[in-house]
């Protein structure tokens, strides 16, 4: 009995001396002076350090033995593993507390060998962690979350997809890709999470973290890039996506931007809870999981949109390069939220880049179309001078652009820092939009359309011909414009000026067409005998005629596209020609001398001439004029 209280008075004393000493001259000094109250203690409190360590290693190395030589996995039995954390703790608090007296040779001997069994439990420890995660992998349903919907209902891919499923990824747990994002999944049961939590705080503890991280993403890894594999994301580098035809990469950047929706709005929130309730308390160790967990997955996502942004700039390329860039900048506030920590931020800075590249490419786009409507050449003229397939590719091209005007104003404006108000731009005042960038684009574009129909119109030698060119390929722009975000961008002093240009070419067609009929009905004023009056208005008249059936057999074939138009001008000509016809042939029937045979002459009555005006334009079948 003398001896155990001797015992426990000596490890009191070592005790105290360990706790009030900040240094290991200071931990000396204090046992010196507990031996001095009795010399019995000095031998006890001096020379039996090292043996009362190694007894205490002793017994921790026979607990922590019998689990590390188990074969079975220790976390499979909750009185074992809680043994075990048991065993590990005391292993730890040992070498914190001996650690101060490490100069001593015998105690720094002992202490390595402490080090030893400890990195062997910790070893176990990964091991354990690992399987763990495995096991929560076979078991866990991913129908599971915050609101308890049932994943698989919004599932992008059919049910025979799991059916072709590989063996070899049976036991990898998949998130169904949905189309509610605000949801959480529920990727390990509870109860794991907690014994996972328990292991990764002893491998902290010990400087294991690493290791633990380690163990932990690769099992998370694979489950994230299962779940892009599902979402029919291939992996393809960057190369592969440049050489892809164009119609399989659109398939593949549909399925891109559904991938990265959820990537971003599910599964890395998803990943980063977990991580967080994994390694809680630990949010270095959270944070380099994380990242380890995610980098693979996002910078496959991101290397993608690279691809696009690096890619051919055919203009027919342009809203598929829109929904890349705006699916980037609808997920830069996630990218800020979860890549915004030491170890991530290069991957949001990556995707930053990336989406500002994307901007570029889209004005590269632009830049193209320039130079498309600039080469186009000068061959052939339009049948019937009607629409030319420039203006109609051109204006029904920039139509289907302006529906993306929002994401067009940020992209020519050249938004470099993505923020709320980016992010959640909305349409504003009308009026200052005519002066925006993206209106100085649009107007740059419709200016280099028309320089590139008036070097087309010169193709015509007919002046009037040229004149119904212009003013259907006019008139369609300006149509087009009025009728959409166009007009919104353009604004209306410039929809008036191209709606008198119109008017322009209208009066000179009537001018280059019916000025000579005109001319040939003109009545002389002047004396001359009723003769010579007679005979002028019989050429007149025999002229009149052959221009006049002339004009109508030609611009029987020629087209007016729009319905409008092409009446306008007919009651036009008609509320021209009419009046004066009906007059020169009123004189023609009063003259004396001719109203005899006047009406041999008078090839046309009134109504006849009307109704052969209201057949112009027609167009020839197989004239291409038509509207679309």
């Amino acid at each position: 009995m003398a001896e155990n209280g001797e015992e426990k008075l000596i490890a009191v004393a070592r005790h105290i001396a360990k706790t009030l000493g900040h240094t290991d001259t200071m931990t000396d000094d204090i046992l010196q002076i507990f031996s001095n109250f009795d010399n019995r203690l000095r031998e006890k409190l001096t020379d039996d350090q090292p043996a009362s360590l190694e007894r205490i290693l002793k017994s921790l190395h026979r607990q922590i033995s019998r689990h590390l030589s188990t074969q079975h996995p220790i976390w499979s039995d909750s009185a074992d593993s809680s043994n075990f954390l048991d065993s590990v703790d005391q292993l730890l608090s040992t070498i914190r507390e001996w650690n101060p007296m490490a100069n001593d040779k015998s105690v720094s001997a002992s202490l390595d060998k402490a080090e030893d069994l400890l990195q062997q439990a910790m070893f176990r420890l990964q091991d354990e962690f690992t399987t763990l995660m495995q096991r929560a992998s076979e078991s866990v349903d991913l129908t599971r979350h915050h609101n308890n919907n049932d994943l698989r209902d919004n599932s992008y891919y059919s049910d025979e997809s799991d059916e072709e499923e590989d063996d070899d990824c049976a036991d990898i747990p998949i998130a169904h890709p949905v189309t509610d994002y605000g949801i959480l999944i529920e990727a390990l049961p509870a109860g794991i999470i907690s014994d996972l939590h328990e292991i990764a705080k002893r491998m902290v503890a010990a400087g294991y973290g690493k290791e633990c991280s380690h163990a932990y993403s690769v099992s998370r890894r694979e489950f994230l890039e299962e779940s892009l594999s599902r979402l029919g994301l291939q992996k393809l580098s960057i190369d592969e996506v440049k050489k892809m035809q164009w119609t399989e990469l659109e398939d593949e950047i549909e399925k891109w931007v559904k991938a990265v929706n959820v990537a971003l709005r599910i599964l890395f929130p998803s990943e980063r809870r977990l991580c967080d309730r994994v390694f809680f308390g630990f949010t270095s160790v959270s944070d380099l999981s994380f990242m380890e967990v995610s980098r693979g997955s996002t910078i496959q996502l991101l290397n993608f949109a690279d691809a696009v942004a690096i890619s051919s700039r055919a203009p027919e390329r342009l809203f598929k390069v829109l929904d890349v860039y705006e699916a980037l900048r609808d997920l830069m506030p996630e990218f800020e939220l979860m890549f915004s920590d030491q170890y991530c931020v290069l991957l949001r800075n990556e995707a930053l880049t990336i989406w500002r590249r994307l901007g570029e490419a889209i004005r590269g786009i632009f830049m193209e179309l320039e130079n498309l409507i600039r080469r186009d050449p000068a061959k052939t003229p339009v049948p019937g001078g009607g629409l030319h397939p420039i203006t109609r590719y051109v204006m029904n091209y920039i139509r289907a652009a302006c529906r993306s005007r929002i994401t067009l104003e940020q992209v020519f404006e050249e938004i470099v820092v993505p923020s709320a108000s980016a992010v959640d731009y909305r349409e504003g005042d009308d009026r200052a939009l005519s002066s925006s960038s993206m209106a100085v684009q649009m107007a740059w574009i419709m200016e280099l359309l028309e320089s590139n129909l008036e070097a087309k119109s010169k193709i015509y030698k007919d002046s009037a011909l040229l004149a119904v060119f212009m003013m259907n390929n006019e008139r369609y722009i300006v149509q087009k414009v009025k009728d959409s975000e166009l007009g919104l961008l353009l604004g209306d002093d410039w929809i008036r000026k191209h709606a008198a240009k119109v008017k322009q070419y209208h009066v000179n067609y009537q001018r280059s067409s019916w000025s000579k009929v005109l001319g040939a009905l003109k009545i002389d004023n002047n004396a001359m005998s009723p003769t010579g009056a007679s005979r002028s208005l019989k050429e007149k008249l025999k002229l009149f005629n052959s221009y006049f059936e002339e004009i109508c057999k030609t611009q029987s074939t020629w087209i007016i596209f729009d319905e409008q138009l092409k009446e306008d001008l007919r009651i036009s000509v008609a509320g021209t020609l009419s009046p004066a016809y009906r007059n020169f042939i009123g004189r023609l029937q009063s003259n004396n001398d001719s109203s005899r045979h006047a009406e041999r002459h008078i090839k046309f009555s009134v109504e006849d001439l009307e109704a052969r005006i209201s057949e112009l334009f027609q167009g020839s079948s197989g004239s291409g004029g038509g509207r679309k």
